[in-house]
């Protein structure tokens, strides 16, 4: 009884933190600046670092465990195609209309994969050093993690799963929705207040979940073209009907332009002449309507994805990705989706004593 009285009110404590204007930290896929993405090891240490929240994708094993991957399809973050093993399992699978070579989920037992396959770091700019160490786990363990930080270091620790690809594992028998609250169930957390959020870029899978669950629902929202309806007055009226609210890429907020146009007028030019073409040779417009939009709608807006590398920020942050994270915060979002938590925080501070 304590127990739950105890988390219920952190989560309210968190609950007010928001309302008061403090925008949340969220380990995207845990620490992964640092460490292989969506390992225990990543969310610990994105809690060390002062997240409020970690986010674990959530895809399916064959006999329907959830587990913390991005994708269904293992191969980039994972040292499966190196397993003798599972040689037999590589294939084509296609998911949402695209076919994709690798190793997936659905092909694997839960047994297999905590016994046997380990989480490699995906992006080759980041250090390898960690890679084959973590093993993958399961949505149960990430809950018990964030649970039991929450005891131990005294303030709440809340979890932002998200449905991946939730139509295609559908077409598989797997359905998503129904195990992850029923995974919440067993763990205190399937209830009004408790320190969850969960999000899906597809629609049907949030207003299953709606029917079934008072948590805050996240659309989240990418390219594509029922990404630019959801993008109207009209469609984000419509996303209000079964989400709480938006998870724009944060591009959709302040959008950038070529600092200079390509000779041929495809694209950027290398305008820092650093022999790449990347976010470094665009620069800032002005914010978009989305977020008075949003906010006129009573939707909560956290934007993605916010790294560190300076190829990954406009050139008017000068490589320095605080002030990219202070620039949204007093654009006024309500959280941030970081894989580097820590500096998300600091930015944080800086903004609180700057206003």
């Amino acid at each position: 009884m304590l127990r739950t009285l105890t988390l219920c009110l952190a989560a309210a404590l968190v609950a007010a933190s928001a309302a008061a204007g403090t925008p949340l930290v969220i380990a995207h896929r845990g620490a992964s600046g640092y460490l292989p993405e969506h390992t225990l090891e990543a969310y610990e240490l994105a809690i060390e670092l002062g997240a409020d929240f970690i986010e674990p994708d959530l895809v399916a094993t064959k006999d329907g465990v959830l587990i913390a991957r991005h994708e269904p399809n293992l191969k980039d973050t994972t040292n499966v195609a190196s397993l003798p093993r599972f040689a037999d399992r590589r294939r084509t699978m296609t998911i949402d209309g695209k076919a994709e070579e690798g190793f997936f989920a659905s092909d694997f037992t839960w047994d297999e994969i905590r016994e046997h396959i380990r989480a490699v770091q995906p992006m080759p700019e980041r250090d390898r050093s960690f890679d084959g160490r973590y093993r993958i786990p399961s949505l149960d363990e990430v809950i018990a993690l964030a649970q039991r930080t929450s005891r131990t270091q005294g303030r709440t620790i809340g979890i932002y799963p998200e449905t991946k690809h939730a139509a295609h594992h559908r077409g598989l028998g797997l359905a998503l929705e129904e195990p992850l609250l029923q995974a919440l169930e067993r763990h205190g957390w399937q209830r009004h207040g408790a320190p969850v959020f969960i999000q899906s870029f597809e629609p049907e899978s949030l207003k299953a979940l709606r029917a079934k669950t008072k948590l805050p629902l996240v659309q989240l929202i990418g390219g594509g073209a029922t990404a630019a309806q959801m993008l109207t007055p009209q469609g984000l009226a419509e996303v209000r009907r079964y989400a709480d609210g938006i998870g724009p890429w944060k591009g959709m907020l302040l959008p950038t332009t070529c600092v200079q146009p390509a000779a041929d007028g495809g694209g950027c030019a290398d305008a820092n002449g650093d022999g790449r073409i990347d976010d470094a040779d665009r620069k800032l417009q002005p914010a978009t309507a989305l977020m008075a939009q949003a906010k006129a709608l009573g939707l909560f807006v956290h934007p993605y994805t916010f790294r560190n590398e300076p190829r990954r920020l406009a050139s008017d942050f000068a490589g320095n990705p605080l002030a990219e994270y202070q620039a949204f915060y007093e654009l006024g979002v309500d959280g941030v989706f970081s894989d580097f938590p820590d500096t998300a925080r600091t930015a944080r501070a800086l903004w609180a004593r700057k206003r």
